[in-house]
């Protein structure tokens, strides 16, 4: 009985139940294309000659992570990605330095995140350390890839989509984590930095208690477009989304927030919304607060920000800076925010902003390799 028992809930056989760099096929692309000049890369237009894809199924596992020519996929119409929004996505980037060396920015974490939201739509698990060794060998193969500028980059796409090819809402007995790259400019044209407009519209919500806006799922984004295009027609360049009663602050279109103020008895504090699930934990979030909490200049602190007392701080002058937090820009100051039919004009190019700019500054001298830093790996 007991020998049956070890067989029934043994592995099984010819299970794998994660994949290896090591057993990596190479096939590379017999067209290579021409690389662009960084000063004209249009963010997420232009692709690499490669990609990597590693398949799973329910009855064997993972298959060989594989790097080949990078194509179209091929999907069955039924798959649950295509209907249930089964998947999920991460951004990283991988930058040339002035010592032509590659180095990615703290990518531990993305595959932390990344984990996290497969476990929220009932992805496979994976291994991190193994996908993040996959990754860097298509960014050894596609090295050339990555501009020799200091204001450009390669953006990394990994990308986890359930194909289960069934109308059920299930976990998937199938998926597809895949790896995309393409070069990006500057995410300020001209290297103008430069404040943005926000929407502030209640009847709107990103996440709620319970949700999975602390998740990098796919199905988080699509219907903000709807609000994006309308803060374009009145002016604005961004959503700054609300929540609840007190109308709490929660992120900057796809950024995290903070707010730069001086607290009512004076003392200077930097504020962030806190981790509840309403918030994507950001690697730049972490590492701006990181950065904050080492300098040890002012006070720091992750806290609810309701509209009313954010408004009131801006009426008695105490508020200094307001800026989003992405990959994609580092940091992005806001210039005012439209709210109920009024607009709120913040002053945080008034103030430089020198604590933004601060660290842009301080966040790109790591990425570039212009300041030693274990956050910046080399490829």
């Amino acid at each position: 009985m007991a020998e049956l028992l070890v067989t029934l809930l043994g592995p099984r056989r010819g299970y794998n139940h994660v994949f290896r760099a090591s057993e990596l096929e190479v096939e590379r692309s017999r067209s290579p294309k021409a690389k662009p000049d960084p000063r004209e890369l249009v963010f997420g237009r232009i692709f690499t000659d490669h990609m990597l894809t590693i398949e799973w199924t329910q009855a064997s596992g993972w298959g060989r992570p594989r790097i080949r020519p990078f194509q179209d996929l091929s999907l069955h119409p039924a798959s649950s990605a295509l209907h249930y929004a089964v998947e999920l996505f991460e951004g990283m980037k991988a930058f040339r330095g002035y010592d032509d060396k590659i180095r990615l920015f703290r990518p531990e974490l993305n595959m932390e995140r990344m984990e996290r939201s497969a476990e929220r739509v009932c992805l496979p698990a994976f291994d991190r350390a193994e996908l993040l060794e996959c990754i860097r060998a298509l960014l050894r193969l596609e090295q050339e890839w990555v501009p020799r500028s200091d204001s450009a980059s390669l953006y990394i796409r990994p990308t986890f989509i359930g194909t289960e090819p069934s109308l059920g809402v299930a976990p998937p007995g199938r998926a597809l984590l895949f790896v995309i790259l393409c070069p990006v400019g500057p995410y300020f044209p001209g290297g103008h930095f430069s404040p943005v407009g926000l929407l502030a519209d209640p009847s709107y919500t990103r996440a709620w208690p319970g949700g999975a806006g602390h998740c990098k799922l796919g199905g988080n984004y699509g219907p903000t477009i709807a609000l994006q295009r309308a803060a374009q027609a009145q002016g604005c360049q961004q959503v700054l989304w609300l929540h609840g009663p007190e109308r709490l602050l929660t992120e900057v279109g796809t950024m995290n927030l903070f707010v730069f103020w001086h607290r009512e008895d004076g003392e200077l504090e930097l504020v962030t919304p806190p981790l509840d699930g309403l918030i994507l934990p950001g690697v730049m979030r972490l590492s701006l607060l990181e950065l904050a909490r080492e300098w040890g200049e002012f006070g720091v602190r992750e806290g609810p920000l309701p509209m009313e007392t954010v408004l009131r701080a801006l009426a008695q002058g105490r508020l200094r800076e307001m800026f989003g937090s992405g990959t994609a820009c580092v940091v992005c100051p806001v210039g005012g925010i439209l709210y109920g039919g009024k607009w709120h004009t913040i002053p945080t190019m008034e103030h430089g902003p020198e604590l933004a700019q601060r660290f842009l500054r301080v966040l790109s001298d790591i990425q570039y390799g212009r300041v030693p830093s274990k956050w910046a790996q080399p490829l």
